[in-house]
C-alpha cells in the first residue's frame, strides 16, 4: 500500500478534506437518482458502495479520530449498510501507512534521536497501520520489538474532527441528534486518552499484571525508556489476527479455549477491576495455535463508576426486569426513561430497553453459551434494524441512556461478535451476586 508523505493537521486542511468528501457524496446521490429515473428498480447498493469508498478514502488520509469512528462503526455488523461496514473494517488493520521521513521526524521530536540511533535495527516500513498510529518492527540486543508510532496531529485534532464527523454519523446511522452529541462527548474523551501513549503505557503495565492470573492469556513487556507521549515500545508478540487465524482451520477445542480466555479476560476486568479494555476489535488480539490469546493494545480503557456498575449489571437478572417497580427505578436512574416522558412514552421506551437488555443478558442466563448460535445474533441484528427505524427514538428531544453505557454496550457486543466468529462455546460464569441482585 502506498505510504502517505503528509497528513492534514490544521483545522482548515482537515475541514477542506471533509468538504471535498461531502461534494463527492452529493455527486454520488445525483448520479444515483439520475440512473433511477431510467431504472426505477435500481437498488441503493451501488450508491452505498460509492459513498463508502469516498468516505473511507477521505478518512484514511485524515487518520486519527475521524478514522477511529469509522473503525468503531465497522464492529457492529448491523449498524451500517454492508458496503460501509466492509470498507470501514479496513481501518482495523490496513490504513495507508505514514512515510519514513515522518516517522523519523516523530522520533527526533520526542527522543532527539532517529530510530536507527535508538535501536540496533528498525524497519522503516510499517507492518500494521490503523487509525491512531502504526506499528514497526525493531531489534535491540537480539530482541525483536514492536514500536507503535502515532500519526502527527492526531491528538490536536480530536475535538474538531468529531464536530466534522457528526453530520456523517447522523446521516449514516439515522440517529437522534442528542444521542449523537452524548456519544461524541464520550468518544471524544476516550480518543484523547488513546492519543496519550504515556497513559496507555501506565494502563498497559497495570492491567497486564492484574490480568496475568487468567489462564491462556499472554501479555507483552513494555519499555518505558523507549516510549514517550507519541511512541510506545514493547516486545514483539507472535500470533495471528482473527481472520488470518480462522483460515488455519483451528479445532473446536482451540476455538473454545481462546473464546474462554477472551470471556474470562473481560469478565475479570468488568466485575473485579471495574476497569475494562473497551476496544474489542480483532486488531487488538493475537491468536496462537495452542489456544493462547495475546492482548496487544490497552489504548482504550473504560473505568466503570461503582454506582453505574451496580445498576447496569443488576438488569442482567431477569427477575429484576420482571419487577416493574425496581426496573422502572433503574431505567430512570440510567436515563433510559427521562422525567419529561409521558406515561405512554415511559412505557414505550421501557419496552424497547427491556428487549435490548434481555438480548445482551442472554449469555449470562445459562451456565454455558454457544456463540455459534447464529439465530441469537440474527435476533440482535433484526432488533438493531428495527430500533434504527423507530421514529419516536430518532425524534426524541432527550438523549437516552447513561453515557457510561455507550462503551460498556460496545464492549459486550464487540466481545460477542468475536466469539461468534470463533464459533466458541464458553462457560459464562455469572457474577456471584447476580442471582440475588437487589437495588435499594
Amino acid at each position: 500500500m502506498k505510504s502517505q508523505t503528509s497528513i492534514p493537521t490544521t483545522k482548515v486542511e482537515r475541514a477542506s478534506q471533509f468538504v471535498k468528501t461531502g461534494i463527492k457524496i452529493g455527486g454520488n446521490y445525483i448520479k444515483h437518482y439520475s440512473k433511477k429515473l431510467i431504472n426505477p428498480e435500481l437498488s441503493r447498493e451501488a450508491l452505498h458502495e460509492d459513498n463508502a469508498v469516498d468516505i473511507y478514502d477521505s478518512l484514511s488520509q485524515l487518520k486519527g479520530s475521524a478514522l477511529k469512528v469509522a473503525q468503531m462503526m465497522s464492529m457492529d455488523k448491523n449498524l451500517l449498510p454492508k458496503a460501509y461496514s466492509e470498507r470501514f473494517t479496513m481501518a482495523q488493520y490496513s490504513a495507508p501507512p505514514l512515510s519514513g521521513p515522518l516517522v523519523v521526524k516523530t522520533f527526533n521530536k520526542y527522543f532527539g534521536k532517529t530510530p536507527q540511533q535508538l535501536f540496533d535495527r528498525f524497519g522503516m516500513e510499517a507492518v500494521n497501520a490503523a487509525s491512531i498510529g502504526q506499528v514497526h518492527e525493531a531489534w535491540l540486543k537480539g530482541k525483536k520489538l514492536a514500536v507503535k508510532v502515532q500519526y502527527p496531529g492526531v491528538a490536536d485534532s480530536v475535538t474538531s474532527d468529531l464536530k466534522m464527523v457528526r453530520p456523517f454519523a447522523i446521516k449514516l446511522l439515522n440517529l437522534n441528534e442528542k444521542d449523537v452529541d452524548r456519544y461524541m462527548d464520550e468518544v471524544g474523551t476516550k480518543l484523547l486518552e488513546e492519543t496519550d501513549y504515556e497513559l496507555e503505557l501506565k494502563r498497559s503495565m497495570e492491567l497486564s499484571k492484574q490480568c496475568s492470573v487468567i489462564e491462556n492469556l499472554a501479555f507483552t513487556r513494555y519499555y518505558p525508556e523507549l516510549s514517550s507521549q507519541r511512541i510506545l515500545t514493547m516486545d514483539w508478540m507472535e500470533g495471528k489476527h482473527l481472520k488470518e487465524f480462522l483460515r488455519t482451520n483451528p479445532s473446536q477445542e482451540v476455538r473454545n479455549k481462546i473464546g474462554q480466555a477472551l470471556w474470562d479476560f473481560y469478565d475479570f476486568q468488568v466485575h473485579s477491576l471495574k476497569t475494562v479494555h473497551a476496544d474489542p476489535h480483532p486488531g487488538n488480539f493475537l491468536m496462537q495455535e495452542d489456544g493462547t490469546l495475546g492482548i496487544i493494545d490497552f489504548g482504550c480503557v473504560k473505568e466503570i463508576p461503582e454506582d453505574f456498575y451496580w445498576k447496569y449489571f443488576a438488569l442482567l437478572n431477569p427477575d429484576l426486569l420482571n419487577d416493574e417497580q425496581k426496573a422502572e427505578e433503574i431505567f430512570y436512574q440510567l436515563e433510559f426513561v427521562v422525567p419529561q416522558d409521558s406515561p405512554t412514552e415511559a412505557a414505550f421506551f421501557s419496552e424497547i430497553f427491556k428487549t435490548m437488555i434481555n438480548l445482551l443478558a442472554k449469555p449470562f442466563h445459562t451456565r454455558t453459551f454457544d456463540f455459534a448460535d447464529d439465530a441469537y445474533f440474527q435476533s440482535i441484528y433484526e432488533f438493531s434494524d428495527k430500533v434504527s427505524k423507530i421514529k419516536e427514538l430518532r425524534e426524541s428531544k432527550s438523549a437516552r441512556g447513561s453515557q457510561h453505557s455507550l462503551y460498556i454496550n460496545r464492549t459486550y457486543f464487540g466481545l460477542y461478535s468475536i466469539l461468534n466468529e470463533l464459533r466458541a462455546e464458553v462457560t459464562t460464569r455469572k457474577p456471584d451476586w447476580l442471582a440475588a441482585a437487589v437495588v435499594a
